[in-house]
């Protein structure tokens, strides 16, 4: 897909938590942002569903999650996110896409993702072709009729969503050539190897597909609940057990002691209630724990043991709220539940992480044992050899 200096291909990987796109040939992509999308429901006034005028006619009050006392004003701080904003012909929905658009806190904004949380596949394609619109025309700003576009799909896509992939990218934006690739042969495109086993640890599932001579082998597809959601679930519940509330950054805002110049006092602030949506609060949070995650969690050089990681120094978190948080063995324990699933049921409230998503919880060791497993006797030895790790959950130091 790589047509020299003058033409590059667009490549474009839309996961279950972010999305990554840039030029075919380099080293890393040039757009990364969530997958999820910001969606308000119209009335047929104009307005939101529970009644709310729009922003600009002084009804819902917008706050960025990044620093809770601002409040944009009519075409203020709000339109660093105006890009983002699409009014979908398609459905009565306003639709916020990117960073910045979600991070500003909207009356009656919903968080959906595109994907079926069941089949793992996209669903709801009117996100979809306006992820694309804005990773193409805002992000990247280019003409997508002038680039031929590769677009990465999941290892067990179905022939349904495929065609309806390339129906979508022909008819709304018209590229030259559009081809679609798994991802797992993706992933071995990109550490040079023809033959190997790919472990995809993703955001909602693990999945291990071995790919032969640079095709996909479909028969040794394994998926695994265990992914970084996973993860972040049972980092919440060990944060929570501390009787530590995480608080979102549209809940207050930090002002500056009068009494002690140079500390900061938390105010808590009443204008989000009753209008924000579950769903928003739930990611808002979601974010906080991903970060604490990704900042203090390491993989042990060992089997985790509870007793041996006792007595390990605690590293200090600061949440938004300026409250710290002393995480000792948590941060090898979380990180342990890739390869032991059943650690899940020593975390506080372990029966609501059981109950969530419909596949298996199997350990990344045993989805390579199976897939393995599933391919011909005399292909095992060089998958052995060539076991490639992919995945933001993957990237855990140890």
């Amino acid at each position: 897909m790589y047509g020299g200096d003058e033409v590059n291909a667009i490549v474009i990987d839309v996961g279950t938590n972010t999305v990554k796109a840039g030029y075919a040939g380099e080293e890393s992509p040039k757009v990364y942002f969530p997958s999820c999308v910001g969606a308000i429901t119209r009335d047929s006034d104009g307005g939101d569903a529970n009644g709310s005028a729009k922003s600009g006619d002084g009804g819902s009050r917008d706050v960025e999650m990044a620093d809770a006392s601002t409040t944009p004003q009519n075409g203020g701080g709000a339109s660093s996110g105006a890009a983002a904003k699409k009014s979908s012909t398609k459905s009565n929905r306003d639709l916020h896409v990117g960073h910045f658009a979600l991070n500003y806190r909207r009356d009656n904004m919903e968080v959906v993702s595109p994907f079926n949380n069941k089949t793992g596949l996209y669903e709801d394609w009117d996100l979809l072709e306006n992820i694309w619109q804005y990773t193409l025309t805002d992000r990247l700003q280019i003409n997508p009729t002038e680039h031929p576009v590769l677009l990465a799909e999941p290892n067990f896509n179905s022939k349904a969503c495929r065609e309806k992939s390339l129906e979508i990218m022909f008819e709304t934006f018209q590229p030259p050539a559009v081809f679609l690739s798994k991802n797992a042969c993706l992933s071995s495109y990109s550490a040079g190897r023809p033959t190997s086993l790919v472990i995809d640890v993703g955001h909602q599932t693990s999945v291990a597909a071995a790919v032969h001579d640079g095709y996909l082998l479909e028969k040794s597809v394994s998926r695994s609940r265990v992914g970084g959601n996973l993860l972040n679930e049972c980092m919440q519940r060990c944060v929570e057990s501390k009787a530590i509330k995480i608080r979102p950054r549209y809940t207050f805002k930090r002002v500056e002691s009068k009494q002690n110049k140079g500390t900061f006092e938390v105010k808590e602030l009443e204008d989000y209630k009753g209008a924000t949506k579950e769903t928003y609060q739930r990611w808002s949070v979601e974010q906080i724990v991903s970060d604490l995650k990704e900042s203090v969690c390491r993989v042990s050089e060992t089997t985790f043991n509870e007793e041996e990681h006792a007595n390990i120094p605690t590293i200090t978190y600061e949440l938004p709220d300026g409250a710290e948080i002393h995480i000792g063995s948590d941060r090898f324990k979380v990180p342990e539940v890739l390869f032991n699933p059943a650690l899940v049921s020593t975390f506080p409230d372990a029966q609501s992480i059981s109950n969530m998503g419909v596949l298996p919880l199997q350990s990344v060791t045993s989805l390579v044992m199976e897939s393995i497993a599933k391919v011909d006797v005399d292909m095992r030895k060089e998958l052995y050899n060539g076991i490639i790790l992919a995945g933001g959950g993957s990237m855990r130091p140890n």
